[in-house]
């Protein structure tokens, strides 16, 4: 093998070691959270619940503040806290 092979080969698997590695720190700060519906500010949404759907597609889309349909990712166990709810509602949240 040619110098410039194995360098890339070595430069390969380093990357994808680093992806993996990404993979699995997004999924553990994804257990720490959970979906709340009615605490986010119109925009400010990551997507809307199935009821939602034809209002629009998902994320940042949103044009009412702390719409029942629509939910954010919290830390996990302040969604009541925030005035949410974990399932979608209809009419909006009281945010705190």
């Amino acid at each position: 093998m040619h110098k410039s092979a194995v360098a890339a080969s070595i430069l390969g698997a380093a990357l994808g070691l680093s992806a993996v590695g990404f993979v699995a720190s997004g999924s553990a700060r994804a257990d720490d959270q959970e979906k709340c519906f009615g605490v986010a500010k119109a925009g400010e949404n990551a997507c809307s619940g199935s009821s939602n759907a034809g209002m629009h597609s998902c994320a940042g889309q949103s044009t009412a503040d702390y719409s029942g349909k629509d939910w954010k990712l919290v830390p996990a166990g302040t969604c009541e806290k925030m005035g949410g709810k974990k399932e979608a509602f209809d009419g909006v949240g009281k945010p705190m």
